[in-house]
């Protein structure tokens, strides 16, 4: 789920930067610092707006730099368990796919792509039910819920996020399409 919130933290302004522009500067090493980072939340920033200095800076002895103390709006994305998500499937495996969901990505196992059995097509990169025919391939958009989660702090892309389309209202968005159209005609 995306939220704005707002932080406080403290960016190290190496000595080498004191010339510059600071506010531009306190900018700029804010967004290298924490976007695209998790945060003790493991919630992930995926951007920073309004960058402000609150204070003044404090120097270390020994060290040079300026701690400063920043305050600034930020857009996260904190996916929850058994959170429903929609995303895009970036690529099929032999075991399931990959699908990314906001700035990160799920791993849809085979066993959890629909009640079939399922048969991946090597040739044609895409999974294919034995019974009803269905096929999922790369660029289909599917909704999905989130059914495990363990998330890398140091290198969030590394996360391992397991997802289940075995559920009703989930899956390709066609087939969910398909499935309320033929409820209606019942």
């Amino acid at each position: 789920m995306y939220m704005m919130t707002k932080a406080e933290r403290v960016v190290r302004i190496p000595p080498s930067e004191l010339k510059e522009d600071i506010d531009n500067v306190i900018d700029a090493l804010t967004w290298d610092s924490y976007e695209g980072r998790l945060g003790a939340d493991k919630s992930m920033t995926v951007l920073i707006n309004n960058v402000e200095a609150v204070g003044p800076g404090r120097i270390v002895h020994g060290d040079g730099a300026v701690y400063q103390t920043v305050r600034f709006d930020q857009l996260v994305f904190r996916p929850k368990d058994n959170e429903v998500v929609e995303g895009v499937v970036v690529e099929i495996v032999k075991f399931g796919a990959f699908i990314r969901f906001g700035p990160l990505d799920g791993l849809l196992h085979i066993s959890q792509v629909m009640d079939d059995r399922v048969d991946y097509d090597l040739d044609n990169q895409r999974l294919i039910g034995k019974d009803t025919g269905r096929a999922l391939s790369v660029g289909d958009v599917v909704r999905a819920r989130i059914v495990s989660m363990e998330l890398n702090e140091k290198n969030p892309q590394d996360s391992k996020i397991g997802l289940t389309m075995r559920q009703p209202g989930l899956g390709k968005l066609e087939w969910i399409a398909d499935d309320n159209t033929k409820k209606g005609e019942a």
